[in-house]
């Protein structure tokens, strides 16, 4: 009799083993060595045991060390040198490391310090400058300025605890600053790409509609009044405005299609994917949604160089683990919880819905829009109302109405940034182009966010719209349950 041998450990549920791991380092956290050596010690011993029992032992090595790993960049996170010298004033060395944001009063920017003081030292802060013109993202900052601590909760948002889960300890108010370089290597590239995509892709634009274009390109909302914020989030199309899947597959796809158009071998135009992607990520930034889909893109491009099988979920997976490994905090950010429940929803809910549509008068893509945005928006619901208390109720009528814009409006943007080397005068008539895809956009969310019931705010509302989601999932599962 033959006995068939057993199915080797399977990349996707290992990849969940350590994903679990990791998020689990949140709530046991141990840093201990011991736990490293016990994870090792069983990863070893599943070459000793049945084939039936080595998953197990794999699963549960691979537990231990995301448990490990967690806790260990969970202590690094919540060290911090500055937070001791709180109430001090002097004279620091800063890095400016991400975008502005502009309060009534003052510029928010995050930084890195690298001496306060005679103190050496490398932790992440907020910074703190008076309004006015804006140091650019990369420039080195000389700071005469007093650290204090940030803002508790107010209005329900906990400023320091959020901070907190950056690595952000405290929040450096500056009086005076100047410029005294720029950084350099790698992060000094990322900056130099953000500065060329956010000029090249609007080029002559201004007002909301550079705004809606730097959005859309770049996941910067900052040029954008704050009534027109509250409109898209009002609306459910706040998403356009944060990079997501489509940015990178649209930027994966047009370096095909250059790599077709040139002649040039696939192998080739799959590295020229690979280089795409990686430069676009460094542009845009390690957003949650830009490193997932990054993720899934350059390992579909490694899939194919390398004659492997794709395999989405497997994919989905190691996005979460690189940004859980660098970051454990990150699985309680909005964005990383916004962006992995509807890329769930896309992959369990929007085939089923899609096919329930089949046989109504709906054009096929309209279709198609309709099932996703029906997915997203029952999967991202329950986490809009944890998060910020606030359920948009037409987000498939708003995503449908925007849809004919936003293809247009990202792929204008891109080609803008591309065809700017060439030619200047092309890059600028491309962007007012997309001028009137971004006014467009702008236009379906007032039109939609402006409506007195686009949202819901009330708890007992929130209750009502939970309990008619249940209703009618179960509906709709008895009536698709086999007799």
């Amino acid at each position: 009799m033959t006995v068939a041998a057993p199915s080797p450990v399977v990349p996707q549920r290992l990849a969940a083993a350590v994903v679990l791991g990791l998020v689990a380092s949140l709530v046991v956290r141990s840093a201990w060595p011991g736990i490293a050596c016990a994870a090792g010690l069983a990863a070893a011993c599943s070459a000793f045991v049945r084939p039936d029992r080595a998953g197990l032992l794999v699963a549960c090595s691979a537990v231990l060390a995301g448990a490990w790993w967690g806790s260990v960049r969970l202590a690094v996170l919540d060290r911090s040198v500055l937070a001791g010298r709180v109430g001090w004033a002097e004279t620091s060395l800063v890095t400016v490391t991400g975008p502005p944001r502009r309060g009534r009063f003052e510029l928010r920017l995050p930084a890195r310090v690298s001496r306060f003081g005679r103190l050496r030292v490398d932790e992440p802060v907020l910074l703190e400058l008076p309004r006015g013109r804006s140091p650019p993202q990369g420039a080195r900052l000389e700071v005469l300025g007093e650290l204090i601590r940030p803002r508790g909760p107010s209005h329900g948002f906990d400023e320091a605890r959020w901070l907190r889960r950056q690595g952000v300890h405290v929040v450096l108010r500056g009086d005076r600053w100047r410029i005294v370089g720029r950084r350099g290597g790698l992060p000094g590239l990322a900056d130099h790409l953000r500065g060329w995509l956010g000029r090249s892709a609007a080029r002559g634009l201004t007002g909301e509609r550079r705004g809606i274009v730097e959005g859309v390109v770049l996941g910067d909302d900052a040029g954008l009044p704050d009534d027109l914020k509250r409109d898209f989030r009002a609306s459910g199309l706040y998403h356009l405005l944060a990079v997501s899947g489509q940015n990178v597959a649209l930027v994966a796809g047009s370096a095909l299609l250059l790599a077709w158009l040139l002649g040039v071998p696939r192998l080739l135009g799959e590295l020229g994917t690979l280089t795409a992607i990686g430069a676009y990520v460094l542009a845009v930034g390690a957003q949650p949604s830009v490193v997932r889909a990054a993720v899934a893109g350059a390992l579909g491009s490694l899939a194919w160089i390398t004659a492997r099988q794709k395999d989405r979920w497997h994919f989905l997976l190691l996005g979460a683990i690189v940004l859980l490994a660098w970051n454990p905090y990150t699985v309680l950010d909005p964005g990383f919880e916004l962006s992995f429940a509807a890329v769930v929803a896309i992959f369990l809910l929007a085939p089923r819905i899609r096919r329930r549509l089949d046989g109504y008068p709906l054009p096929g893509r309209l279709a198609d829009v309709v099932a996703v945005s029906t997915a997203c928006g029952l999967a991202t619901a329950p986490v809009a109302w944890f998060q910020f208390h606030a359920i948009p109720l037409l987000t498939v009528p708003a995503n449908a109405l925007a849809a004919p814009a936003v293809v247009p409006l990202l792929g204008l943007g891109l080609a803008a940034a591309a065809v700017t080397p060439l030619s200047g005068g092309g890059a600028a008539t491309l962007a007012a182009l997309n001028g009137w895809c971004a006014a467009y956009l702008a236009g379906c969310a007032r039109l939609v966010g402006g409506l007195p019931f686009a949202q819901v705010r009330s708890g007992r509302a929130a209750a009502a719209l939970a309990l008619a989601a249940l209703l009618a999932g179960a509906y709709a599962w008895r009536r698709c349950r086999p007799s």
